[in-house]
């Protein structure tokens, strides 16, 4: 089995393996229906539209610094997707989309 760790701040933060490695440590534990064992999971829509970043960004009162830093990029290229002139690749589009689906603890700012 082939797994790549992915850390953050010299902690392991993910694990990335083969999809069919995936698969079957879920049936090996036995968390695996028969019938899903071919099909691969639908993507998720996230939950927020990148045209309204800027908004849901100032809404919950976080700085370009704190959001860029959250989501592990510069924040002159979070100014360049809140303008339109920059399209995220999908990891950046899925930190955003979870970043944004927690509750506002109102501790930002």
């Amino acid at each position: 089995m082939n797994v790549q760790v992915i850390e953050r701040e010299g902690q392991p933060e993910y694990a990335v393996l083969a999809w069919a490695d995936y698969q079957e440590l879920l049936r090996a534990a036995g968390r695996l229906p028969a019938s899903a064992a071919s099909t691969p999971p639908l993507p998720q829509e996230p939950v927020f539209s990148l045209e309204s970043l800027r908004s849901l960004r100032e809404a919950r009162r976080l700085a370009p610094e704190q959001l860029a830093r959250a989501v592990g990029i510069s924040p002159h290229y979070l100014a360049l997707i809140e303008s339109g002139e920059r399209q995220p690749d999908q990891a950046i589009v899925r930190a955003l989309a979870r970043l944004f689906a927690t509750p506002d603890d109102g501790s930002a700012g």
